[in-house]
């Protein structure tokens, strides 16, 4: 099993994604003079916020794929110019208010970052009195509100298209199955919202211990309560990094059969690349952002900087197109402009923002067959389309 299931879980104060451990790739270091400003008149002032500086590696790795990505959108847009300002908050709360105002004083439109979920809450405080609104690059809805809105994906939105596709294709009895901590909680919660919201119906809820005896002593009842209940799907809040390989093959050893009882998935299942060889995976369905417009941008963020971009540096690439279409618009940046219906266009698709701060993307079903990854389900290109 992967050994990352051994370790406590961050909390959700710091955690995003529990891929961020495993990106190892390294980045073109970047800071607040790595660049000259652009000062021509009309240039939007974007703040971006990042976790340089805390003399952590892995933040400072996260940091400068982040300014790369934004500095990459930067450039693609036609008819904007974006003056990008660079502050390191050392992924440090206290450091990030001061930033956040540091950069209000310096004439900053709107903030972009920080990461952390505390941080972001800290920067969006601060600058509530002052009319500039926080585009977080958290995926934590709890910090969501005001004047601060996360850009990561949230459970909510994946159980609610998975959820959504489930119902539409005959799955509509669903057992929820999650760890006893935080995020197992949260992410069964979502699951129940999506399943009501799509017609289905939740017809068991079984939760384990997050450990590998846990997951051991759990499995027989979660398998048996899925026949006694006639659980035609189990949506899963497991992991890669935690308790899915583990939970995926036990449930297969004691007998749930993946023919009539379909895997769903609401965390990605095809990162790290070694997941999809696992037997107990194979049939399951998750989400995933459009993995064609992705790939695009890996591909001219590795040519541009000679790496591999971070797994959310996109959110950055992102953040820079919603700006620069609302500038073109001449909408400015707040919270009306910025929750306009129609969305925007980011390296992972189509994606909005909600009045309470969290946001809505358009996502991938797919499906693992024979050790690979198949989109059943196509992203949708816009906000009336079948996955929402």
């Amino acid at each position: 099993m992967l050994s990352a299931f051994r370790s406590a879980r961050k909390s959700l104060g710091r955690f995003l994604f529990v891929f961020l451990a495993l990106f190892a790739a390294a980045c073109v270091p970047a800071g607040e003079s790595s660049a000259p400003r652009d000062t021509r008149p009309g240039a939007v002032k974007v703040a971006l916020l990042v976790p340089g500086g805390s003399g952590n590696a892995s933040d400072q790795i996260l940091a400068d794929s982040l300014v790369n990505a934004a500095r990459l959108a930067a450039a693609d847009l036609s008819g904007v110019t974006i003056d990008l300002r660079i502050y390191q908050t050392g992924g440090n709360p206290a450091q990030a208010r001061a930033m956040a105002l540091q950069a209000a004083d310096e004439g900053a439109e709107v903030i972009l970052g920080p990461v952390f979920a505390q941080e972001a809450n800290a920067a969006g405080v601060a600058l509530a009195g002052r009319g500039l609104n926080v585009l977080a690059f958290s995926n934590n809805p709890d910090i969501a509100g005001g004047n601060v809105f996360v850009l990561g994906p949230t459970f909510d939105n994946t159980a609610r298209r998975l959820s959504s596709y489930a119902v539409r294709n005959g799955k509509t009895r669903i057992m929820i199955v999650h760890e006893r901590n935080t995020a197992g909680e949260l992410g069964g919660s979502a699951i129940q919202r999506g399943v009501a919201a799509a017609g289905g119906t939740v017809v068991a809820v079984s939760s384990y211990e997050f450990s590998q005896a846990g997951v051991a002593s759990a499995a027989p009842g979660i398998v048996r309560t899925a026949r006694e209940t006639g659980a035609n799907a189990l949506f899963l809040t497991a992991d890669t990094a935690g308790a899915l390989p583990l939970l995926s093959q036990l449930l297969v050893e004691n007998g749930a059969d993946r023919e009539t009882t379909k895997f769903l998935g609401l965390t990605r299942w095809d990162v790290p690349s070694q997941t999809l060889g696992l037997p107990g995976v194979q049939g399951g369905w998750f989400t995933l952002p459009d993995p064609n417009l992705y790939a695009q941008f890996q591909a001219r963020y590795g040519a541009a900087y000679g790496s591999p971009p971070h797994p959310i540096a996109g959110l950055a690439y992102d953040g820079i197109a919603a700006i620069g279409a609302l500038a073109r618009q001449g909408r400015g940046f707040s919270t009306a402009a910025l929750t306009q219906g129609s969305g925007f266009v980011g390296v992972s698709g189509i994606f909005r923002l909600h009045s309470n701060g969290t946001n809505e993307r358009g996502l991938a079903i797919a499906e693992i067959r024979n050790n690979q990854v198949v989109v059943i389900d196509p992203a949708p290109r816009s906000f009336s389309g079948s996955g929402f």
